[in-house]
């Protein structure tokens, strides 16, 4: 899901598309009022303090684990965090982009049993047992070659003008990418991208096969059953709002924090699987479509309100249950490494947090601030403040303490 985070150690999630700081010169202007500021006269040791890991909207994975250990199902736990959806039924294919594999070919494994089909024509072949150890689909132009090796050069066995993919007679093949090889269900295909024309790696899959590939990297396996189908469903779900707004014209998500992790076949786990049967083709929907459930590792107690009615900002009894690493949190910087983004500003003299959303302690998330130095004022957002200083969250507050014997100014 975009611009979400997962629990580590998976990837962390990417934190919304930063914009250029706002710089001016020191103001003479009023000041906002209800502002909260910190001097860091010198040498200074800032601590944070924060809430929560992510951007808190939805459904947090930590929440739900707190919700099932309570006896909640995975039905009240989603009803929970996605209030006003209903339920239904989520079905099809997806196309996820396979970002791993960066090569200009779609190279898998030999085996009995390959086919390959021409995506333009409807054509399928079934590919010979030649001696070979890998076949790959490879542009030519505006036609695709059919190759294999042995270890060395490439032999052309079959041409065909468009784009086209693999399948094998167990459903399952082994992709080779440059840093190694993973498993897949479902097809290969080699699609030319609409920018720029290069070819890339999309994975056809069939939904309740692609959760099997996703659920056991955003939560772990073993967690309270009911977390992890809530999990299922909130996967299955952005899946399939994703397929109805795809991130391009040839691919439906990617497999990374950008979308949902995806990592194949080859991540799957029987008690995921488990959890994903028992909630099979159940998903939230709003309005007669599938809902935007994102979620996030934890809210610290206070969802976050987000850009759909269901994605409400609300106090969680349940995130910090069995969440004693995010619930709260904290960590400490020097001033130097405020500094160091804006170094033409000269020397941090001061932080000042001007508005928060005005929920849960402190008044809330950091919806601006400012850092002020020497040479001028730098405005930034708390999701910024997040990205450059490696936080949790965007929910904080500050601590300051003069170093006595701290680094000589330049």
């Amino acid at each position: 899901m975009k611009t979400r985070s997962r629990l580590l150690p998976l990837a962390l999630a990417v934190s919304a598309l930063l914009l250029p700081a706002a710089v001016s010169a020191p103001a003479s202007a009023e000041p906002r009022q209800r502002v909260e500021a910190w001097s860091t006269p010198g040498s200074t040791a800032i601590t944070i303090t924060g809430h929560g890991y992510g951007h808190g909207r939805g459904m947090s994975q930590y929440g739900a684990l707190g919700a099932a250990q309570q006896g909640l199902t995975w039905q009240q736990i989603n009803e929970f965090y996605y209030p006003g959806t209903t339920w239904g039924q989520v079905r099809g294919k997806l196309r996820v982009l396979i970002t791993a594999d960066t090569g200009r070919d779609v190279q898998v494994v030999a085996e009995r049993g390959l086919k390959v089909t021409s995506l333009g024509r409807g054509r399928t072949w079934r590919i010979p047992q030649l001696p070979a150890k890998k076949w790959r689909l490879i542009a030519q132009g505006d036609r695709t070659a059919v190759q294999r090796t042995k270890g060395g050069g490439w032999r052309t066995w079959k041409t065909f003008r468009g784009e086209g993919e693999f399948r094998a007679a167990d459903g399952r093949l082994t992709l080779v990418l440059p840093g190694g090889r993973r498993d897949y269900r479902g097809t290969l295909q080699s699609v030319a991208a609409r920018q720029g024309g290069k070819r890339q790696t999309v994975n056809r899959i069939g939904m309740e096969a692609y959760l099997r590939g996703v659920v056991p990297e955003e939560v772990p396996a073993l967690w309270e059953p009911a977390a992890v189908s809530a999990q299922s469903v909130a996967a299955r779900t952005y899946a399939a709002f994703e397929r109805s707004h795809p991130a391009a014209p040839h691919y439906d998500l990617c497999d990374t924090a950008l979308c949902q992790v995806y990592g194949g076949a080859d991540v799957e786990h029987p008690s995921a699987t488990a959890a994903i049967r028992a909630t099979a083709r159940q998903g939230l929907f709003h309005g007669g479509r599938p809902a935007f459930t994102q979620f996030s590792a934890s809210n610290g107690g206070f969802s976050s309100a987000g850009s759909m009615p269901y994605l409400v900002a609300q106090a969680d009894p349940y995130d910090g249950l069995a969440n004693p690493t995010y619930a709260t949190w904290s960590t400490t910087v020097d001033d130097t490494q405020v500094e160091k983004h804006w170094p033409d500003l000269g020397d941090l003299t001061g932080i000042e947090v001007v508005s928060r959303d005005g929920n849960g302690d402190w008044g809330g998330r950091v919806t601006e601030m400012a850092f002020v130095f020497t040479g001028g004022r730098a405005t930034v957002s708390g999701d910024t403040v997040r990205s450059y200083l490696g936080l949790y969250s965007d929910w904080f507050t500050f601590a300051v303490t003069p170093r006595q014997n701290g680094p000589a100014r330049p």
